[in-house]
């Protein structure tokens, strides 16, 4: 089996609001074969960016358009064509959007490999550590503390144990950051947990304040309160206060995840696997996590193919701690694109069982939503 072509497919909402919501966009891989399998996969990125890296001409041996570098290729051959689009990529994709593209191929790569032996990519990964995983509810802050304590309550009755707010508008001031937390953790009530993503708002001195104020109302972590550089203010902090601190998704590849574990001190590793490198690559990072004794979760808040992949991920390494379910409610580009459609049961995900992924796209869908 050969690949004969990489598409790098850029689809788009009519309408995309000025909020940090990666749904309302997608860039889809899709990796044919001429035994006739088709793998897909997805890059949550700078869309543009990401498909000029595949789409891009050969301009010398260390900076080549991947689909130049893996057309002609046997697909099974994961780990070296991993290799080989990171030194063909080695100037602009040791970090970043033309290393999130090497992601996209990578998944589409599994992909293919699972559909054309019959059987879920978490099986050829080795995995099989559970049947369903819990998730939780990934959603925007509401608007006020008060649309925030609503929505908290919403999802606590679709079945929800665990529910995360983040971004917009915290950050403003320490009056509105605190009633946000507050309002959230009323609106959930007692006994389940809330996991909050100050989304990179603060320094270390004021992450900290924060994270004490928090402590209150029991958040379940604190994820991404500094830059994603900031790895003193990073070990600062999480040896500063016993709340879990979360980060990861701004990381590409394992020499970043080190960076973040061994400098930053992070509680929870948070991986995207349309970001990290892919299947190839996490399960690597994942390793890393493992001997120094930390928990992992995935990172994804576009579309049901990567949040897919991400259960093929966690069910097939022992460190898993939680699932990322976006429950985003101004999105619909996610409810579209694919055939299948993940539902939550009691806030639990089930594990994949068919070949492959186990999703497929809606080609109307991509019709509908290709942009120029």
């Amino acid at each position: 089996m050969k690949i004969t072509r990489v598409e790098a497919i850029y689809l788009r909402q009519p309408e995309v609001r000025f909020q940090c919501d990666s749904g309302q966009d997608a860039l889809i891989v899709r990796v044919e074969t001429d035994a006739g399998i088709t793998g897909i996969g997805e890059v949550d990125s700078s869309p543009m960016a990401v498909k000029g890296a595949i789409d891009g001409p050969f301009s010398h041996t260390t900076a080549c358009g991947l689909a130049e570098i893996v057309v002609g290729e046997d697909p099974f051959e994961t780990e070296k064509i991993w290799h080989k689009m990171y030194r063909a990529n080695v100037y602009g994709g040791r970090r970043g959007a033309a290393f999130h593209a090497m992601s996209g191929i990578d998944i589409a790569l599994w992909d293919i490999k699972g559909r054309a032996l019959g059987v879920p990519v978490w099986k050829l990964l080795g995995g099989g550590f559970h049947k369903r995983i819990r998730c939780y509810a990934s959603s925007l802050f509401g608007a006020t503390p008060q649309a925030t304590g609503e929505l908290a309550s919403r999802f606590r009755d679709q079945g929800f144990s665990a529910v995360k707010f983040g971004w917009d508008p915290m950050g403003q001031d320490e009056q509105t950051d605190i009633a946000l937390v507050r309002e959230a953790r009323r609106g959930l009530g007692d006994g389940a947990d809330l996991l909050i993503d100050a989304g990179l708002v603060w320094d270390s001195k004021t992450a900290l304040q924060r994270a004490n104020a928090f402590a209150e109302y029991d958040i379940f972590w604190l994820e991404e309160p500094l830059r994603p550089d900031d790895y003193e203010g990073y070990r600062r902090l999480a040896e500063a206060t016993p709340i879990r601190i979360a980060a990861g998704e701004e990381e590409s590849g394992r020499q970043s995840f080190l960076d973040l574990m061994d400098r930053g001190r992070i509680d929870v590793v948070q991986v995207d696997l349309t970001r990290c490198g892919g299947f190839t690559e996490a399960m690597k990072i994942a390793a890393l996590a493992w001997d120094r004794g930390l928990p992992v979760a995935n990172h994804g808040f576009t579309t049901y193919i990567n949040v897919t992949a991400a259960l093929h991920w966690l069910n097939s390494i022992p460190n898993a701690l939680i699932c990322e379910f976006v429950t985003e409610e101004e999105t619909n580009l996610r409810e579209q694109i694919t055939k299948q459609k993940l539902r939550a049961n009691e806030g639990y995900l089930d594990i994949p069982q068919e070949p492959g992924l186990g999703i497929d796209i809606d080609e109307e869908a991509i019709q509908r939503y290709r942009a120029a």
